[in-house]
């Protein structure tokens, strides 16, 4: 009879077991966050397991984190750029200052991963922290970084990391030397319950330790729960910021740490209980690197108002960027702003040091602004640099032709014509053809960039504008040709050349397929719609061409509606 109970009792356990894995049981697709789950989860429970083995002394700990250190970064490629160099040495200042209080006296390094995607941070044993470029972007104040950062450290520092990795031998059986076969995500993916709450409060009070405000902590934890609410919202509205490898990300993360809220109250009775002071937080001294990256992002969607924002804010924290000053001149000029654009140009000559390139562009702005004014107000930049006025002659007669003086620039003509092929030749050529389009001459145009196009007949630039003038000549079939060879150069505009096309179609009568071409060019570049923008860079047949195809496109959407509406029987 006994047997038979404990028979019966086996058999129990067993359909419970089954019962409980099933209702754990979690669909992941395939990606990121499959790898994650499946860390996370097996990690959770290694972590449970007691330590029935000697512990790693200080030396093997660091020596064997030196060794999972250096297989992670040859995993790592590409060679930093000045703002990565200058974000990983702010990194490095601020978490040695917090390593100082530190329980262990390990030697302690501190890295900065550049990837956007990246939203954690996370620790090696022996010493080695890693933050990533998203999990920064998310931070406003150095208090932040410094609550990241020690809790981090205190994963080191409390041996949690040297537990794992013994956890990983005895699992794996992996002799001393092999440890380079541990994935890095086994320390990506986060430690019990218990370690993570442990890690926040000792991370938090070494932050106070170092003179950093307890609300870094509690302002990350409401980061990561925007984070949170948004991951699982992402289902409802897919037009949220994050990308679709950032919310995978975020699943396993999520999956492997308490939540923000628990995080939040435990700090909040600390605070109370310790009565640590709430002060003001610093600024984080880096954080203009990631305005103007979310500045360059927003420019690329088109969303001209929020790029031209968000490179302000990052200008406001260092206003000599000239990253940020390029940002802010193309949102500017996107808007037909002319007058903010020239301005914003101006700085970043005055920032960056002039190139032929921005000095045309500014040229070009001065001269939407306004065409009287402009050649005065270039010469006037001019004056101020120790430029070679030869240099800078093709933009200077450009401006001096829409004021009404053509004599420079068909001397510049002449000269250039008599010394081809010079090393500058093309690009005069193109820039005094352009000029000479803008002003209204368009046989001229068409006769300088011809030549422009002989000699750089792989510039897709010079193709497009040989294009527009062209149109303006009616020679329809050359400017289809010229097109066509712009359009096999991936270096070029592929929304002007869309849009060029669109003209000519639509000059040609060919009225279906101008439309397609016209919103694909003003799908990807909307200030094709923005009348002020096409009147004062392109011609009046161009801009009448482009309302023409918007009203066309208008009627038949209403007519599509109507359709609708009054199906037929």
């Amino acid at each position: 009879m006994i047997r038979w109970l404990a028979l019966a009792g086996i058999i129990a356990m067993g359909v419970a077991a089954v019962a409980v894995s099933e209702r754990r049981k979690v669909d992941v697709p395939v990606g990121p966050a499959a790898v994650l789950y499946l860390v996370a989860d097996t990690e959770q429970e290694l972590s449970r397991m007691p330590v029935r083995f000697t512990r790693m002394s200080d030396d093997e700990e660091i020596s064997a984190g030196d060794e999972l250190a250096r297989g992670y970064s040859d995993s790592l490629t590409g060679r930093p750029d000045a703002d990565t160099a200058e974000i990983q040495a702010y990194v490095t200042q601020v978490g040695s200052q917090l390593a100082t209080n530190a329980h262990r006296p390990l030697p302690y390094k501190f890295h900065y991963i550049p990837d956007r995607n990246l939203v954690n941070a996370f620790a090696l044993p022996g010493g080695h922290v890693y933050i990533g470029g998203g999990m920064l972007a998310l931070m406003d104040s150095e208090d932040e970084l410094a609550a990241v950062l020690g809790h981090e450290i205190e994963h080191i520092d409390h041996y949690h990391c040297a537990e794992r990795v013994q956890q990983e031998r005895a699992l794996r059986r992996i002799p001393l030397g092999g440890l380079l076969s541990i994935p890095v995500e086994i320390f990506e993916a986060g430690y019990s319950k218990d370690q993570e709450l442990e890690a926040d409060r000792e991370g938090t009070r070494l932050a106070v330790q170092a003179g950093y405000s307890p609300n870094g902590a509690i302002r990350m934890f409401e980061a990561f729960q925007r984070l949170y609410d948004e991951s699982h919202a992402r289902a409802r509205t897919p037009q949220g910021e994050l990308s679709q490898a950032t919310i995978d990300a975020l699943e396993g993360y999520f999956r492997s740490h308490p939540l923000p809220s628990e995080r939040i109250a435990q700090i909040n009775t600390m605070i109370a209980s310790e009565n640590w002071p709430l002060h003001a937080e610093r600024d984080l001294a880096v954080a203009y690197v990631f305005w103007t990256a979310r500045a360059k992002d927003a420019l690329d969607a088109g969303k001209y108002s929020e790029a031209q924002q968000l490179a302000a804010r990052s200008l406001q924290m260092r206003a000599d960027q000239g990253k940020a000053l390029m940002i802010s001149a193309e949102a500017q000029f996107a808007q037909a702003d002319f007058v903010g654009a020239a301005s914003s140009y101006r700085k970043l000559l005055e920032v960056r040091g002039w190139t032929i390139e921005v000095a045309d562009s500014y040229a070009r702005a001065l001269a939407a602004a306004n065409r009287q004014t402009a050649a005065n107000e270039f010469r006037q930049w001019m004056a101020s640099t120790k430029i070679e006025t030869q240099q800078l002659q093709a933009p200077l007669d450009g401006l001096l032709l829409l004021a009404g003086d053509p004599a420079p620039a068909r001397k510049r003509q002449a000269e250039l014509g008599a010394n081809l092929p010079g090393p500058s030749t093309p690009h005069d050529l193109s820039e005094l053809g352009w000029w000479s389009y803008v002003a209204g001459d368009y046989a001229r145009a068409a006769e300088m960039l011809n030549q422009a196009v002989q000699l750089r007949p792989d510039n897709a630039n010079m193709l497009v504008r040989l294009t527009w003038a062209e149109i303006e000549l009616r020679q329809f079939a050359d400017a289809f040709r010229t097109i066509n060879s712009a359009e096999s150069n991936p270096s070029g505009s592929r929304a002007e050349q869309n849009m060029a096309e669109a003209v000519a179609r639509w000059q040609a009568q060919e009225r279906e397929v101008a439309l397609r071409d016209f919103a694909a060019a003003a799908g990807s570049q909307p200030e094709w719609e923005n009348p002020r923008w096409v009147g004062a860079l392109y011609s009046p047949l161009v801009a009448q061409s482009i309302q023409e195809m918007q009203a066309e496109r208008e009627r038949r959407r209403k007519a599509a509606l109507a359709a609708q509406a009054h199906p037929q029987p």
